[in-house]
């Protein structure tokens, strides 16, 4: 579903994403934005733009970025009108910074990260990145965020996406309550719950951002194209815990979606 970038989200956007998960919100930030942060991408991650020799790695994980470029980006009106019909005005924190960048690189080789996964959201003391937990009430994300720093399509290693995915994930925590699961309880099934629904890719040109339900399963794949894929993934974090009763009954579409899911 993709969206205008002057105004929220509609009623048609907002049925979108509690259905399918997530919605693109296409001229989020600037080209030019893109480029001043890929000028710093390329920078960090060793390689010469213009010398494909250096390009050896089907994959490099750069940390996160605060420079302006990345802030103005992940800031713009269009987005933060977003973040507050999807998770509700003055629950979310602004984002200060943008990462992890997971940059794809044109390789034959397999990237050793592409199997498909929810991204976790507490937990990460523990040393085994697989004992990361996510729970319910999604603690400690609000959405996770797909950010397009270059032009990206079918062949340039885009984002898979199980549409509607998120809608299993919730039903999967739901039982375990506040303690939640683990990444590796939860993949324990390969997702099987999730292996027919439908299979959207993450294009898109430079400035185009996903936002996706934090339950959304989602995968990478091998980079086919000729330009490297520049994208960032970072989460959107609540400034109050997501609530599945509300005595006033004002929820988010985000919170409407799991309550949907598990037949509140």
């Amino acid at each position: 579903m993709t969206s205008d970038t002057t105004a929220a989200p509609d009623a048609g956007a907002i049925a979108s994403f509690l259905s399918d998960g997530f919605i693109r919100i296409d001229r989020a930030f600037p080209k030019a934005l893109a480029e001043d942060a890929r000028t710093i991408l390329w920078r960090d991650t060793g390689c010469d733009p213009h010398d494909r020799a250096t390009w050896t790695r089907p994959v490099v994980r750069l940390g996160h970025y605060a420079q302006p470029p990345f802030r103005a980006a992940a800031n713009g009106p269009a987005l933060h009108a977003a973040f507050d019909a999807l998770v509700g005005p003055g629950r979310w924190l602004p984002p200060m910074a943008l990462g992890t960048f997971p940059l794809r690189f044109p390789s034959p080789e397999d990237p050793g990260d592409d199997g498909w996964h929810v991204d976790v959201s507490f937990g990460e003391d523990n040393p085994d990145f697989m004992e990361w937990r996510a729970n319910v009430h999604s603690k400690g994300r609000a959405l996770l965020m797909l950010f397009l720093f270059s032009d990206v399509g079918p062949e340039d290693a885009p984002t898979r996406i199980r549409a509607g995915s998120h809608i299993d994930i919730a039903r999967r925590l739901a039982p375990a309550g506040e303690a939640g699961l683990t990444l590796r309880e939860l993949a324990a099934d390969g997702f099987a719950a999730s292996a027919d629904r439908p299979e959207v890719l993450a294009t898109g040109e430079a400035g185009t951002v996903y936002l996706c339900h934090p339950f959304l399963i989602h995968a990478a794949q091998r980079h086919r194209g000729i330009e490297p894929r520049f994208m960032a993934q970072p989460p959107l974090l609540p400034r109050e815990p997501i609530r599945l009763e509300r005595e006033d009954g004002a929820y988010s579409p985000v919170e409407q979606a799991i309550r949907m899911a598990i037949g509140t």
